[in-house]
């Protein structure tokens, strides 16, 4: 038991490609890739528009708010370093702008239902900010 608490979390991979998008979850905002040729957006960060292959993509500043189109509740986590956090839930977010994502959710198992509303949550996990999805909250 004390050689897993020497395991630290994995982070995120962070390269030139996607280096926007962590900066954008660093100062509490989504930020996604759009098209300039077709005007897609687009996630995972990449080099090219894979809807027309054009190379121009802006990064532009995302709403931060989806639909739950499914989940998991994960009891025995990927790596060593999860399994404290154990159970949690990771589902698939459609965002308002299209492109769906894979992401953790702060939402209790029970509540769960397909196609909630759903917004970014920043929640930092060792020394990584990383954004979590919960309910979206009521308009007052």
């Amino acid at each position: 038991m004390s050689e897993l608490q020497n395991i630290s979390l994995p982070g995120p991979t962070i390269t030139p490609v996607s280096e926007p998008f962590w900066e954008g979850i660093k100062a509490g905002r989504l930020s996604l890739q759009q098209c300039d040729k077709c005007e897609q957006w687009i996630f995972y960060p990449r080099e090219h528009c894979p809807h027309c292959f054009h190379h121009s993509l802006t990064w532009k500043q995302a709403s931060g708010r989806g639909r739950l189109k499914t989940w998991s509740v994960i009891h025995r986590a990927g790596h060593p370093a999860w399994q404290e956090h154990t159970p949690y839930v990771v589902g698939v977010v459609t965002l308002e702008e299209g492109p769906s994502l894979l992401t953790h959710l702060l939402i209790e198992e029970a509540a769960l239902t397909y196609n909630m509303e759903v917004e970014m949550a920043i929640s930092e996990i060792g020394p990584h900010p990383l954004p979590f999805f919960k309910k979206q909250e009521e308009m007052k």
